[in-house]
């Protein structure tokens, strides 16, 4: 009998280890600007700071980035993306993020900007409104 993989974070359907962990551990690019969302919602849900800093562009990229362990992330909705394809320098991806916090749900919308940086994608901040 064969070992059972863990669903993946990001929501893909997929065993992480054939979808976001590959990313993780650079063994492989986000091909697009959502892929790199989802691998970041994977990296705060499995706590993955390092990655997380890996993922952000050079100049609006903090100098340390801590995690809240009361937090855990539990599902990711995409709700709009829009460029950041394979041909693409830049993309916008708006999302909703949702959490647990001290037994309480919560929500994090966002509308996420990336961009290409020496070949790969990366975030680059949140747009406002």
């Amino acid at each position: 009998m064969g070992k059972r993989s863990t669903a993946c974070p990001c929501g893909s359907g997929q065993p992480y280890e054939d979808c976001c962990a590959p990313v993780h551990r650079g063994v492989a690019a986000a091909a697009t600007a959502e892929a790199l969302m989802r691998s970041r919602f994977s990296a705060f849900a499995l706590g993955d700071a390092d990655y997380l800093r890996h993922s952000w562009h050079s100049r609006t990229r903090p100098d340390r980035l801590g995690l809240d362990p009361g937090t855990r992330w539990t599902r990711l909705e995409v709700v709009e993306t829009r460029e950041g394809g394979l041909f693409d320098s830049t993309g916008t991806v708006r999302f909703r993020a949702h959490y647990r916090e001290g037994g309480h749900p919560g929500v994090l919308t966002e509308h996420s900007r990336f961009a290409r940086e020496d070949g790969r994608w990366v975030y680059v901040d949140a747009l406002p409104g």
